[in-house]
């Protein structure tokens, strides 16, 4: 199990936090070397992350992949408005500057916030389908630029294609593909202008994102039942990209609301470190929300957000933190007795990382569960047809469907997750943790856990193309296997791992993307010495399995 440093749930000292000068310069300096994996474009599930002080994400990585999604665009036909957000990561408004003068050289239709400010992923998506709606041609797409709640000296890029939510691989494969091609002949063909001459160019326009999001809040959730009961609602941005939403939405709606801090410092040094010591803003974990835990008591309710808004954080007593799971069957427990609009077809998603107990919650509403790997892109077509009111991962993200039924964003949504927790109290009189209480009761206590362990490249390639075969045995901590899977129940696309499952737990074991370990997820609903058998009977068998042949 992973050791717990002595700095995790306290601000670091001054001296301990990043050269952000430093970091700053290293992304324009450093140059990445296309013959070194690591310093090359890699669109995992989340955009091309890295850090400019490891030449992993730098300058030369935007300019080409820039120009390979203006080639995908052009390729493609879409030739509408591009809407492009940026969170408070230090390397994000740098990153910004260098897209816009490669897109302006395209004479691509760019629209950055009015105020030079910050856009949540979330608003991004909900900007792409608002203008999409009814459209047949000139469609509109994304750039969301952020490493997500990353520590503060890395950067993210992100590209949502017409359909408003994170691109599929298909097409990252393929501007990855471009992108590598370019830097690998020295961005000869990409197309640039100055920072000058391109902010100038009448195809860059600011926009007002947060009007319309803010506004349109209402037909997801019930925002006056909210204002009616009075809910004192605590909110923690945590510096992030949703600092400049919560005071309209407050004022919109007339909620009681405080937002706690609207602080923003490119070093975060306001945060909590995480359990490794690490700076990362990270609203699921106890150590980075430990300001808001030790304030929840003073309120109903209380939510925070990560850095680009897409995930959420729910403080609730008795609990404090909730558990993501936790949050997510109450969540949907919720949504399907209480969205009377909603179709009697419209189905659950899960990433099959999840807990059980959301299996539980949906074969309790008599509503179609659609397990898919991990990653959002599986629940954008769900959403956009309706036929998934609600799609939600265990790393704390998800979204769900207009009151009406209809889409409201296919990318991860941690600003309404926090307003529903809100509406839950208003309409229940009850909070999201009691009633996760009174599922557990009814369903089975989950006990959850996930572990990390070291795998070589090659462990971690063997592992992604595992077949069900290749794990021995009938049983697991003592029960007999029901399903071992390399596919995902819900669409039949690869898990890029194995789970296994018996009557009353789990296991499933993938491989990292970005670092030399794989990662085993766990539940039990007997006990937390069952899920600690999982585990080791997991790890124990999935070593083997590794090691075979090596």
């Amino acid at each position: 199990m992973a050791k717990i440093s002595p700095l995790a749930g306290k601000r670091l000292p001054a001296s301990d936090l990043p050269d952000i000068p430093a970091v700053i310069a290293a992304y324009y300096e450093r140059k990445p070397n296309p013959s070194i994996p690591t310093q090359r474009v890699s669109f995992g599930t989340s955009g091309h992350r890295g850090a400019p002080l490891n030449t992993s994400f730098n300058e030369n990585h935007i300019l080409a992949i820039c120009e390979g999604i203006a080639r995908y665009r052009k390729a493609q036909g879409i030739d509408g408005p591009l809407f492009m957000g940026i969170d408070t990561h230090a390397v994000s408004a740098p990153a910004q500057r260098t897209a816009i003068e490669v897109l302006a050289a395209h004479g691509i239709a760019v629209h950055i916030a009015h105020d030079d400010g910050y856009t949540p992923t979330p608003v991004i998506s909900h900007a792409i389908l608002t203008y999409n709606r009814g459209r047949k041609s000139g469609l509109a797409d994304g750039i969301v630029v952020t490493p997500s709640h990353n520590p503060p000296t890395d950067g993210g890029f992100k590209y949502n294609p017409p359909h408003g939510g994170p691109a599929d691989s298909d097409i990252t494969k393929a501007i990855q593909d471009m992108a590598n091609g370019f830097l690998a002949n020295g961005l000869k063909e990409v197309k640039r202008l100055t920072f000058e001459r391109a902010i100038n160019e009448p195809c860059i326009t600011r926009h007002d994102f947060v009007t319309p999001y803010v506004e349109d809040l209402g037909s997801v959730i019930d925002m006056a039942a909210i204002r009616d009961a009075g809910v004192k609602i605590g909110i923690d941005p945590l510096g992030g990209a949703a600092v400049r939403y919560w005071q309209p939405i407050i004022a919109r709606y007339g909620l009681n609301a405080t937002v706690v801090s609207e602080e923003v410092d490119p070093q975060f040094g306001f945060m909590t470190a995480d359990w490794d010591g690490q700076i990362r803003m990270d609203c699921s974990s106890p150590y980075a929300m430990a300001r808001l835990i030790e304030m929840g008591k003073t309120f109903d309710v209380a939510f925070a957000n990560d850095t680009d808004a897409d995930r959420h954080g729910i403080v609730a007593q008795p609990d404090g933190l909730m558990n993501p799971n936790h949050y997510l069957a109450v969540a949907i427990s919720y949504l399907y007795r209480n969205r009377p609009q909603w179709s009697a077809d419209t189905g659950i998603g899960k990433t099959l990382v999840s807990s059980g107990l959301i299996d539980r919650v949906a074969a309790e509403l008599g509503r179609k569960l659609v397990e898919v790997p991990v990653g959002f892109k599986w629940f954008v077509p769900g959403l956009l047809d309706g036929s998934l009111g609600f799609g939600g991962e265990e790393s704390a993200g998800a979204s769900f469907l207009r009151r009406d039924g209809t889409v409201w964003t296919t990318d991860k949504d941690g600003i309404i997750l926090g307003l529903l927790a809100a509406e839950i109290t208003a309409k229940t009189g009850k909070n999201p943790s009691a009633h996760y209480h009174d599922i557990a009761k009814r369903l089975g206590t989950a006990y959850y856990a996930r572990i990390d362990a070291a795998a070589t490249p090659e462990q971690k390639a063997r592992l992604a193309n595992l077949s069900p075969e290749q794990y021995p045995g009938d049983t697991l901590a003592g029960e007999t296997i029901t399903a071992k899977l390399t596919k995902a129940p819900g669409n039949n696309a690869s898990i890029g791992g194995l789970k296994v499952t018996t009557k009353d737990g789990w296991f499933a074991a993938r491989p990292s993307g970005t670092e030399d370990v794989y990662k085993i997820y766990a539940e039990s609903f007997k006990s937390p010495e069952h899920l600690k058998e999982i585990q080791n009977e997991a790890q124990d068998v999935i070593s083997k399995v590794l090691s075979a042949g090596s």
